[in-house]
Formats: structure tokens, C-alpha cells, sequence
């Protein structure tokens, strides 16, 4: 697929319109394999928060979306995912120039991304509340689900419009309406998704997009009594962050943050199938990802011969231009990322840490200009090292030996995340109590990176609160409400709780 060749620019989409800024300003979009721009983004501030609030909140009020049944809103999100299905190539192209991530992954996501649409929009009609018994005499009690409100999501840079998808398909068949703040690194997917929602027939002010930073947009938000919910994929900081103003009028939550996952390698493990699910939870997607497998814990048994086939196929992995098929590793997405990586793995070597590969910025020729970090395995490394307890987000995987099952347990989950596992073994007893005893959100056994529309994704600990796809992604979106009809003739002592 071809790069957009000059400069775009982008408007943002409130209230069903395409406007600039209030301010005029725009930021640059930067090409993470050119490290050129190529693309003007809005810079909003707290005034463009207000018009998008108000706007969401008059559709979820007293507008056109409000007076929509539930079927008719499952008919706009099936719509929706039949003209992201017809765009798909469009869009993961638009993903790989502002993300610099795989082609090969972002096609994949993008298509892929309508399956949440069609599941959710069967869902609308289908929340059911339900008639309760009651222990109390001429009563008739029942539940109703009714969605929570104005909704903000704000997304991160690393899989935008997947991780948008994960909150707007549950948020939108729950009847809510969106103010969407995505990374002010990849905002244009985003935006282009917006034509798309436009063409679909979504009432305006029902799905209102604002870019920009953090400081100027992401703290309006927090702050903004208008929005009743705020859905969050990013870091720990940031994460805390929202919680911490989030909590001055009691806004719902839900957080998907940072992880430290452990992939588990035990002496039975087919030693093939692991070095590639290994190499999968930790160069694929250059390492940018919460759920990537950053710590190797490996049966000191088969340590050496694991580590020598892995670096061996990890060795093999093609770098170059993201939007190329054949690429297997692509650039980091942002200048301060790649800083920063180079300076944790300078940390490791500090703290004890030996590097087995790479451990550098790739100097090959068909990296270009881009941010480009060699694939690195540190050795040596205990758990206690900060480079085995802090998210680094990138190519670099710490390899941790353990002697016994109790032992590989601890080290799982001697971390303050909870996001993510990988079990390789071959013993059905060892998987199922793998299964109970690491204190993560999702386990893999004898796979890695495998989501679904279908299942629950989120973490434990300070990987997060709340859980996104499935069925139970939806009641996120809701409040559950009791409804008492008493039906006695005369109202008993008024001054006696009932």
C-alpha cells in the first residue's frame, strides 16, 4: 500500500460537522518510518471540550438518538461495521503512516474491527432486566439497564482505531453518546473513522471527536461535569492521573492500563511452538503493546537451548518500511518512545543485565530515516531489576530462569501489573492450575495475543478496572435500576422503613 504523499490536514467532528479548532492552531503528525509530517491535526483545547460535551450530551438528552429503540441502534453499528469492512485497506493504511506499525497487523485489526460492531449490535436489544422476587407483601419489583450517559474515551497510540472500538460498539448499543479524545501521536485514523460514522446515518452529536494534548484536552475531560463515564487505554501515570480527577463528581471508570506479562515456559513445553509464541509476545508489533510477553521466565533445564533457538528466529526478523507485507518488524511510533527504550535497556546493562541481541538502534539501510531499536534480549536479569518491573514498551525482552513451578508462580506475579500471561506446556494438569494461579486478566496457554469480540479483556491489579468486549464490556456502560410498584390499598406508618 502507498503513503499519502504531501501534507493532509484534518478537521475535527462535533455535532456532525467538520470545524477547526477554536483556537486556529494545528500540531504536526509525524511518520514514524520518514520521521517526516505528514499531516495537521487540530489543536483543541478546553472550549472545543465544551462544545463536543454539549453536543453529546443534547443527542443523549433530547435528541433524535435518545428516541431510538435499541434494534434501531444494533441497525446503525451493524452499518457502521459493514463500511469499515468496505474501507479497511483505507484505514489501516491511514493506521501505518501515523503509527508506523505493521501493515500486516493493522490490515488484520481493521478487518477485524467490524466483528465488535456486528456483536454489540446484536447485543443493543437484547440487555434484559428481569422481574425480582420480593420479600415483602404487595410488592412488585423489576431491574431496567439504562446507559450511563455522556461517554469520553481516550485512546492511545498503538492500535487506535481497535482499542476505540473496544469502548465505542458496547458504549454506542448501550444507547450512550461519545466525546473521543485519541492520542494527539495517531489522531487521524480516528478522524477518518468519523466519515464513516457520518455516512452510516448516526444522529449528530451522538459520536464528537477533539484532538489534541493532554494538558489542554485530556485534563478538560477528566474534569468536565458533563461526562459521566471516561474509558482509558494508556500508562499507569496517565491512568492514575484521570482516575484522581475523574473522581471530583464520581465519573464510572474504566481503565486499561500498562502490564509486565510473563510468558512461562515449562521443561515439557513443545520448545518450537514456544520460541515462536515468545517471539510473537514480544517483537511483534515492535513491542508496543500492554500484553506484550516483556519477561521470559524459562525452565533453567532447557534455559540454553530455548535462548539459542530464540535468538536464532528472532535473528531472522525482517526491519524495514511498516507499509511493506514483508516487514516483521517496523518502527517505534514516537520519537520520546524510542528515547526512552534506548535509555532502559542502557538502565539493564547498569543494573546487571547482559544483552544477548541487539540492544541498539538498527543501522540498516532499509530502516530509512525512521526510529528503528534493534530486537534485544537482556540475560541475567532477576526480577527485583527494574527493567523486570517497569512497562518498557518496545523490543526488549528480560529472560528470568526458575527452577520449579512454585517458583515460576512467584516470579508471574511478583509484579504490581496483572494484564497478561502466556503458559507453554504440555501437561493439562500443569495449564489448568497455571491458569488459577497467575494473578492476570488473560491467559494463554500454548498461544499468545489472541483477542476476541466474544471474550473479556482487562487487567488486574494496576493493569486496570472494568473489562472491555464480550458481553460483559456492555454493563460498563449501564446503570441498573430498581423499580418498586406497591400495589396495598393503604400506605401503612410512614414513620417505619418499609
Amino acid at each position: 500500500m502507498a503513503r499519502h504523499q504531501g501534507i493532509r490536514q484534518f478537521r475535527c467532528f462535533i455535532d456532525g460537522e467538520w470545524v477547526e479548532a477554536l483556537s486556529g492552531e494545528t500540531f504536526e503528525s509525524i511518520d514514524p518510518f520518514t520521521a517526516k509530517a505528514w499531516a495537521t491535526i487540530p489543536k483543541c483545547d478546553a472550549r472545543d471540550v465544551d462544545r463536543a460535551v454539549e453536543a453529546a450530551r443534547r443527542a443523549f438528552d433530547d435528541g433524535e438518538w435518545s428516541k431510538l429503540t435499541a434494534t434501531q441502534r444494533g441497525h446503525l453499528l451493524r452499518r457502521l461495521g459493514d463500511l469499515i469492512a468496505r474501507d479497511a485497506d483505507h484505514l489501516a493504511a491511514v493506521e501505518v503512516q501515523d503509527n508506523g506499525k505493521l501493515i500486516a497487523e493493522m490490515r488484520g485489526q481493521v478487518g477485524y474491527i467490524p466483528q465488535w460492531f456486528y456483536y454489540f449490535g446484536g447485543l443493543a436489544d437484547k440487555i434484559e432486566g428481569g422481574v425480582q422476587p420480593i420479600d415483602k407483601p404487595e410488592m412488585f419489583t423489576y431491574t431496567r439497564h439504562e446507559p450511563v450517559g455522556v461517554v469520553a474515551a481516550i485512546t492511545p497510540w498503538n492500535s487506535p482505531l481497535l482499542l476505540l472500538t473496544w469502548k465505542m460498539a458496547p458504549a454506542l448499543a448501550a444507547g450512550c453518546t461519545m466525546v473521543i479524545k485519541p492520542s494527539e501521536f495517531t489522531s487521524a485514523s480516528t478522524l477518518e473513522l468519523m466519515r464513516l460514522v457520518e455516512e452510516a446515518g448516526f444522529p449528530k452529536g451522538v459520536v464528537n471527536v477533539i484532538t489534541g494534548f493532554g494538558a489542554d484536552v485530556g485534563e478538560a475531560i477528566s474534569t468536565h461535569p458533563g461526562i459521566d463515564k471516561i474509558a482509558f487505554t494508556g500508562g499507569e501515570v496517565s491512568g492514575r492521573r484521570i482516575a484522581q480527577q475523574a473522581s471530583s463528581n464520581f465519573k464510572r471508570l474504566t481503565l486499561e492500563l500498562g502490564g509486565k506479562s510473563a510468558q512461562l515456559v515449562f521443561p515439557d513445553a513443545n520448545i518450537d511452538n514456544a520460541v515462536k509464541g515468545v517471539v510473537s509476545g514480544i517483537f511483534a508489533a515492535t513491542g508496543q503493546t500492554c500484553i506484550a510477553g516483556s519477561r521470559l521466565l524459562v525452565h533453567e533445564s532447557i534455559h540454553d537451548q530455548f535462548l539459542d533457538k530464540f535468538v536464532a528466529l528472532a535473528g531472522t526478523a525482517r526491519m524495514g518500511d511498516p507499509m511493506e507485507w514483508t516487514t516483521q518488524v517496523g518502527p517505534v511510533t514516537t520519537r520520546p518512545q524510542y528515547e526512552r527504550i534506548l535509555s532502559m535497556i542502557d538502565m539493564a546493562r547498569g543494573e546487571g543485565a547482559e544483552v544477548a541481541m541487539g540492544g541498539k538502534p538498527a543501522d540498516r539501510p532499509e530502516c530509512g530515516d525512521g526510529w528503528f531499536i534493534e530486537p534485544t534480549v537482556l540475560t541475567g536479569v532477576k526480577n527485583d531489576m527494574r527493567i523486570a518491573q517497569e512497562e518498557v514498551f518496545g523490543p526488549v525482552l528480560s529472560v528470568i530462569r526458575f527452577s520449579d513451578d512454585e517458583e515460576a508462580y512467584h516470579l508471574a506475579n511478583d509484579t504490581r501489573y496483572g494484564l497478561a500471561a502466556g503458559v507453554w506446556t504440555s501437561d493439562i494438569a500443569r495449564a489448568f492450575t497455571a491458569a488459577r494461579r497467575l494473578r492476570a486478566g488473560n491467559v494463554w496457554t500454548n498461544t499468545y495475543r489472541a483477542v476476541s469480540f466474544m471474550m473479556p479483556f482487562g487487567g488486574f491489579k494496576n493493569s486496570g478496572i472494568g473489562r472491555e468486549s464480550g458481553q460483559d464490556a456492555i454493563y460498563d456502560y449501564l446503570e441498573t435500576k430498581s423499580v418498586w410498584l406497591a400495589f396495598n390499598k393503604d400506605v401503612p406508618n410512614p414513620f417505619v422503613m418499609r
